[in-house]
């Protein structure tokens, strides 16, 4: 299989089932960048020495692919080939990890800098591209266009695990939160 097949040339792509759409869409846009949120997780992994967290994020990262499909696919057009579930377990599952870390964490007494490690940052911007995501999804929404309601809610939560998981890489690596003192 080619890589390129210039299809693409002339500013339009398909979505799965064949309907051709400028490759500014918005549902480009929002299949576009869960694909750049998984390619930031998979970094976030690649910084991380838990094998506990690199196992959950493995399965982001494949959570992340069925969100893309569910995306790239024309609602009005039948897909022709089996596009995997996203179910409320996977939400439940990323609560349950939030939940876990959250129990070594102290709490939050303000609001925190997306600083003090690398991997601190990096699972910041990985939470940031995340809400990016969902902003899209909810975008495609409010344009009348088919979203799974369940993409909106495990993008939402994924944000908050990453949020979580951030405070949580900085417990691991014994660096603390660093408050935001806001100007006075």
């Amino acid at each position: 299989m080619k890589i390129y097949t210039k299809g693409g040339d002339t500013g339009k792509t398909s979505l799965i089932g064949g309907t051709r759409v400028p490759k500014s869409h918005i549902r480009i846009e929002s299949y576009g960048t869960v694909d750049e949120l998984n390619s930031f997780v998979g970094l976030v992994s690649d910084m991380s020495n838990s094998e506990e967290i690199r196992k959950v994020l493995s399965e982001v990262q494949d959570r992340l692919f069925t969100v893309g499909s569910h995306l790239a696919c024309d609602p009005q057009v039948e897909a022709g080939l089996q596009i995997p579930d996203l179910t409320e377990i996977d939400i439940s599952n990323l609560e349950a990890e939030i939940d876990k870390m959250n129990l070594v964490l102290a709490p939050m007494k303000s609001f925190i800098l997306p600083v003090g490690h690398a991997a601190i940052s990096m699972t910041h911007v990985a939470r940031c591209v995340c809400r990016r995501a969902e902003r899209w999804c909810v975008n495609l929404q409010e344009e009348d266009l088919f979203v799974e309601p369940i993409v909106i809610k495990y993008l939402n939560r994924l944000s908050d695990y990453l949020f979580v998981l951030a405070r949580y890489i900085g417990h691991l690596n014994s660096v603390e939160d660093v408050p935001w003192k806001a100007r006075v």
